[in-house]
């Protein structure tokens, strides 16, 4: 049971914070959106943990604090933390070719064209290194990623189910139907197969890299990635309403999940015949888990306090720096998020953005159009989720809801408006 501290004890004025569920409310009374959780916790309280609206419109079932949730793509912080935990470990280095632990990734092509209507390849210039692999400068891409490549993706997903592993979960496979891998090998070893939309380290591009992270974290460490995932986060956390599936008992707290029409939304996943029901074939760590905000809340603070948690450690201080730290370099993470956002359609501001290992960095708040702080790590998921810790302010924020795509409207830019205006020490 999460308790509730006084805002003001905390610096945070509790009539400013009261903007968080109203512009929550706003956009569910205007139809734009089913229902909201939100949390803010600041110095370790939580000040804020706030339910509204509804988690199935259908049935007429409010919004509840511990309801579940498809974070989808804000999986990949999670999968990010396990990839560190083997990294200070020793069982590999960010800077080692990938192909030294998953050799079907040996002598890459990459797209540079096309010609008469067919691609043109060239073999790639240098390995995929597994920090390219972690901050999405691999050169691989998802199937809705337009161009070439996307395309091929594309393809290989509706034939095979290649190009987007999160759809094992239920979230774009036709209902009854599951990718025809039995496991997270045989799906790199054919994805291997497909060209790399530029070469490696030289632009940021969205990708199933945390679906092969999955992948390598399977091969360093001896676990199924979901084993993997269970004993050295999840349990010890005590994340007990986080995973790939939603077991028959807990189907009562999980949410519908819409998508926008005018003046209305729609269906787009039955929690009664979702195919989270089952365990998927493929464990998906870019974008296949469900999870309650009160479980999320332990990861981030967790990672909030350098890879401590109640007494327990899970990374080392520096390795937690690293893995929030700003990884581009010389590369562009403005022009990939922008491209990336502009596609989906929502208009994200994503200006002053760097990018981590499975998260964006804030790089310059100005430019972000928010009142942020340097150094802000975050992401989120398809359906509208999002959550961010800001070490500046010793401060985390939380929002989930169930609507596709992410940033139809801007649930992410009020929630964080509404936090960051309550700020009064």
């Amino acid at each position: 049971m999460i308790k509730l501290a006084k805002p003001e004890s905390v610096g945070i004025s509790s009539e400013r914070l009261a903007n968080i569920g109203d512009s929550m409310r706003s956009l569910i009374d205007s139809k734009k959106i089913p229902g909201t959780v939100t949390l803010v916790a600041r110095k370790g309280e939580v000040v804020h943990f706030e339910a509204n609206g509804m988690r199935d419109l259908e049935r007429n079932l409010p919004m509840e604090i511990d309801t579940i949730h498809r974070i989808y793509s804000q999986s990949k912080p999670i999968t990010g933390a396990a990839l560190m935990m083997l990294f200070e470990e020793g069982k590999f280095l960010m800077t080692d070719p990938l192909a030294k632990y998953l050799p079907e990734f040996s002598d890459m092509q990459v797209c540079v064209g096309e010609e008469n209507g067919k691609m043109k390849t060239e073999a790639a210039t240098s390995p995929i290194t597994i920090q390219q692999l972690a901050s999405h400068t691999s050169g691989l891409s998802y199937s809705f990623v337009p161009g070439p490549v996307g395309a091929m993706y594309n393809a290989e997903e509706a034939e095979r189910g290649l190009g987007n592993i999160p759809s094992a979960g239920g979230m774009l496979f036709a209902e009854g139907t599951k990718p025809p891998f039995s496991n997270l090998r045989e799906w790199t070893k054919a994805l291997a197969e497909l060209p790399l939309v530029a070469q490696p380290g030289t632009v940021w591009n969205y990708s199933v890299g945390m679906d092969v992270m999955g992948a390598l974290i399977e091969e360093v460490s001896g676990m199924t990635f979901g084993e993997f995932l269970q004993q050295r986060i999840f349990g010890p956390l005590g994340m007990e309403d986080t995973g790939f599936m939603v077991p028959e008992e807990k189907l009562n707290r999980f949410a519908a999940n819409y998508a926008p029409v005018p003046d209305n939304m729609m269906l787009m996943d039955d929690p009664e015949k979702s195919g989270y029901r089952t365990p998927p074939q493929l464990e998906s760590g870019g974008g296949g888990l469900v999870s309650t905000v009160g479980d999320y809340l332990k990861f981030a603070q967790m990672l909030l306090n350098r890879g401590e948690y109640e007494g327990k450690r899970y990374l080392g201080k520096k390795t937690v720096k690293f893995m929030t730290a700003n990884h581009m370099g010389s590369v562009n993470a403005n022009e990939g998020l922008t491209s990336l956002f502009n596609m989906l359609g929502n208009g994200y501001q994503v200006q002053g953005m760097g990018f981590g290992v499975t998260g964006s960095v804030v790089v310059n708040p100005a430019l972000t159009g928010l009142p942020v702080s340097k150094g802000a790590f975050s992401w989120g998921g398809a359906a509208s989720t999002h959550f961010w810790i800001d070490n500046k302010e010793d401060l985390i924020g939380i929002v989930h809801t169930q609507l596709l795509p992410d940033g139809t409207y801007p649930v992410r830019e009020l929630m964080q408006l509404a936090t960051y205006q309550a700020i009064i020490d």
